[in-house]
């Protein structure tokens, strides 16, 4: 069974389609990111699967429960952690963690050696009577990931979690949701005792880089689910069609090649350019740009590159 089933989702603000005939399917045991530039529909998504939000039509199931008619039944499987840090600064560590675990019930007797696994999960054991507002930014990731995880939900929805935070930070954190949904991590079993350990992750990104850890991808744009896959297929589908070109003055560069016969589109990408041409374009192209650039005297390196996650995005927004 599917821990999260979505089916022609959809949600209108003021006349605006946030959410656009939204269709998902995370089996246990799997990281999706959805991916997309401010305003694609990424924390609405994640609002309506956790029932902050009333969908316009469609349907959401959580581990097989109806959220809209289920709906406490369905949230007590789901975790969450919003994009801005919404716990209680004057509170310390371990009391904002035992005030998650005592709003969904759970007496001392279980509460408090699940909070002290949880904090040790991710860090914080040491910490624990220090007040939430004078943590650090990734400490309090990792404090909204703590009390997304002490009822131990099978579904963990976790809303651009990384960003704002240095890079260390982030890959800590991504350490921690990978060790999640490992079926016989130590540490995932440690969270959640002898039971079942499996979870779904669902989470939204605006970093690529994080988009290729997880096994799925989904590209947002303008309410839509414009593309789903693995990182792996998604980048298959411009192989052979991206070329790299690395040099001195890259924006007139880029406004000549535009032109060349077979260059389908032109982004500065940092200190290099990359073109995507049409199938089968690579080598004439290059071979172009080469005489180009012998005849003008000027050398930059031309060569052909897998494709990126953001190519592919890029590709697809257009």
């Amino acid at each position: 069974m599917d821990f999260v089933h979505v089916s022609h989702l959809k949600k209108t603000f003021a006349g605006v389609t946030a959410v656009d005939d939204i269709n998902l399917s995370i089996p246990p045991g799997e990281i999706f990111g959805l991916v997309g530039s401010d305003g694609a529909g990424k924390t609405t998504t994640l609002r309506l699967l956790v029932g902050a939000l009333k969908p316009d039509s469609g349907e959401v199931s959580i581990c097989g429960l109806d959220i809209r008619r289920q709906v406490e039944q369905a949230r007590s499987h789901l975790g969450y952690l919003s994009q801005r840090f919404s716990l209680y600064e004057d509170l310390t560590v371990l009391e904002n963690i035992r005030f998650f675990a005592e709003l969904r019930g759970l007496p001392r007797r279980e509460w408090l050696p699940r909070c002290m696994e949880t904090l040790e999960f991710v860090g914080l054991s040491g910490f624990i009577n220090r007040p939430a507002g004078q943590l650090s930014g990734g400490m309090k990731q990792k404090l909204g990931l703590a009390s997304a995880l002490v009822t131990r939900p099978q579904v963990l929805l976790l809303d651009e979690p990384t960003t704002g935070v240095d890079p260390v930070t982030r890959q800590d954190f991504w350490q921690l949701v990978i060790k999640l949904v490992a079926p016989h991590s130590s540490v995932s079993t440690s969270v959640d005792g002898e039971g079942d350990t499996r979870r779904a992750v669902i989470l939204t990104t605006p970093y690529m880089d994080e988009a290729s850890r997880c096994h799925r991808v989904g590209f947002m744009r303008q309410g839509k689910l414009i593309a789903e896959g693995t990182p792996s297929s998604l980048r298959s589908r411009l192989e052979g069609r991206i070329l790299e070109i690395r040099g001195t003055g890259l924006q007139i560069l880029r406004q000549s090649t535009l032109s060349v016969p077979g260059v389908e589109d032109v982004r500065l990408f940092g200190d290099k350019l990359h073109l995507r041409v049409s199938p089968g374009a690579a080598q004439s192209v290059i071979e172009t740009l080469s005489s180009a650039y012998s005849s003008q005297d000027v050398h930059p390196q031309v060569r052909q590159i897998p494709p990126t996650l953001e190519d592919i995005f890029i590709s697809l927004a257009n």
